[in-house]
């Protein structure tokens, strides 16, 4: 049995991005959106919003030729709670392209998929709604039985969940934030053991959970995230009755634990902004004996990686006496695969300098980047900074 496992897709994030062109559409790879016609529907969009959709595409054809078994998400189809049109269309036809090609495929409910008051339907409650066949759900923590090509699956879902219903509970008014998350915590931990204990052990289980595991290295910057983060233990998630822990939350891909189970985030797709700069993007691909042994069916784990859109700083300090601070900056741009990457320059420099820098030069240096996200001086002491390109 065949398992690929991907989250925190984000569709909608565009930051970085520019309306794409007609020679854009021309260089996308043939697996981009096979049965669509590029330019009518694609032309004006921001490349970045393709870049994530080539992405998604790229794992969609893997899955096509490599006999998944089924595409597990654990969260996060899209950047805003209140995607728009495009985005949905764009996410559900990802979806059911893998469904049309006999692939089953289970949703897990992330934080940036929920609603922001209760009640309000969730961004992917539109596919058991429509009633799309072999698409899986997980709005609640429950067990979902799927059937595979290769026989049944047993999950276990933890989606993200909701802390505004709790707050309204008499027992907790009042209580802290802080509180709040420590009961979240023994809360979920109580329900997970609860979940693994009624689990049929003659079939394969996994546990796909969206949330934060202590140990996560995250990103320095969490624009991204919304709200504070409850964690749970990994000895929490990875108990001896589930096959492989399946994680998403977390954009940087991740082996929590490499016993048994396996704890694993996959990390996104595609880079956010300059702080995944040096993350690996891709997904995962497990392999599961469904004749083997509860808590021990996993054969072979493996973490495939993607063309992600390449980002690249260039720090460059220039000291006192410097003859020509352009030429400086320009060996130091040189030096770097800036082409079809999105760049930012920070310039470290004397204020007498500053006069001397040619910025037409440093911009021609750059014409090959996808974007340029800044050029900046600053002075040693950071008592100047000036912005030249946003």
């Amino acid at each position: 049995m065949r398992i690929l496992h991907l989250a925190d897709v984000h569709i909608g994030v565009e930051n970085y991005g520019r309306p794409a062109t007609e020679d854009d559409l021309d260089a996308m790879p043939p697996y981009f959106a096979p049965d669509i016609d590029h330019k009518r529907t694609y032309l004006g969009l921001s490349t970045r919003l393709l870049d994530f959709l080539v992405a998604l595409d790229e794992t969609v054809e893997y899955a096509s030729q490599n006999e998944v078994d089924l595409v597990l998400f654990a969260g996060d189809a899209y950047k805003s709670r209140d995607p728009s049109q495009t985005h949905q269309r764009e996410f559900a036809r990802r979806v059911v392209t893998l469904v049309n090609r006999g692939i089953p495929v289970f949703l897990l409910t992330g934080n940036h998929d929920i609603a922001h008051s209760l009640g309000r339907a969730t961004a992917l409650e539109i596919f058991p709604t429509l009633g799309v066949p072999q698409v899986h759900v997980a709005e609640r923590m429950e067990t979902v039985k799927v059937e595979t090509r290769s026989g049944p699956l047993q999950i276990v879902a933890l989606p993200w969940i909701r802390r505004g219903a709790l707050l309204q509970r008499d027992e907790h008014r009042g209580a802290t934030i802080e509180q709040i998350a420590r009961y979240v915590e023994a809360d979920l931990t109580d329900r997970i053991l609860a979940e693994a204990q009624t689990l049929d052990p003659a079939i394969p289980s996994i546990l796909a959970a969206h949330v934060t595991v202590a140990g996560a290295v995250t990103s320095s910057e969490r624009s991204m995230m919304l709200g504070r983060d409850y964690s749970l233990q990994r000895s929490s998630v990875g108990l001896p009755a589930f096959d492989y822990v399946a994680l998403g939350h977390i954009h940087k891909h991740q082996v929590l634990r490499s016993g048994r189970p396996m704890v694993v985030y996959s990390g996104s797709l595609q880079r956010i902004d300059f702080s995944e700069e040096g993350d690996e993007k891709g997904f995962c691909v497990i392999d599961l004996d469904p004749a083997g042994q509860q808590g021990q069916r996993m054969t072979e784990f493996s973490f495939h990686t993607l063309a992600a859109r390449p980002f690249v700083t260039i720090d460059i300090t220039l000291v006192p006496g410097e003859p020509d601070p352009t030429q400086a900056v320009l060996r130091a741009i040189a030096r770097k695969e800036v082409t079809d990457a999105v760049v930012r320059v920070r310039i470290t420099l004397p204020p007498e300098l500053e006069p001397q820098l040619r910025e037409s030069d440093i911009r021609l240096a750059l014409q090959s980047a996808h974007y340029v996200a800044a050029i900046s001086r600053e002075s040693p002491e950071g008592t100047r900074r000036t912005r030249l390109a946003t």
